[in-house]
């Protein structure tokens, strides 16, 4: 079984540029109304869907709100990724810092206001 999560929106445009750009995800596939991008490894994919799009059925149509959704995307050098990210200029929701759990993380926000949590996961200390 593979889950591929989707997010319908009016922003296909800035939504790629975000995600290729910022995250160094990969097209997968796209057109005027449907975007599938993948991780940089290609494990996981997401997708983006305009909505009202007369192909798709009701259920799939309408937009995203902006609340209520995040993803955590686990890499292995999560000060690195920090690094990366403010030098190319993006805003930072959530400081890079350590949790009692055993994650070192940081959070930004894409263009459709869904919450991205970088992660890199170790032991939690006792």
């Amino acid at each position: 079984m593979k889950l591929n999560a989707g997010v319908i929106t009016d922003k296909l445009l800035e939504t790629k540029e975000f995600y290729t750009k910022t995250l160094s995800f990969g097209i997968t596939f796209e057109n005027e109304f449907y975007l599938l991008l993948h991780t940089p490894n290609h494990q996981a994919e997401i997708s983006f869907l305009k909505p009202n799009h007369s192909s798709q059925q009701p259920i799939f149509q309408p937009p995203f709100q902006g609340k209520g959704v995040y993803l955590t995307i686990e890499v292995e050098n999560v000060d690195e990724v920090y690094k990366t990210i403010k030098e190319k200029g993006v805003e930072i929701e959530i400081d890079l810092r350590d949790e009692p759990w055993g994650d070192r993380h940081f959070a930004i926000v894409d263009p459709n206001g869904i919450g991205i949590d970088l992660v890199t996961y170790s032991k939690p200390s006792d």
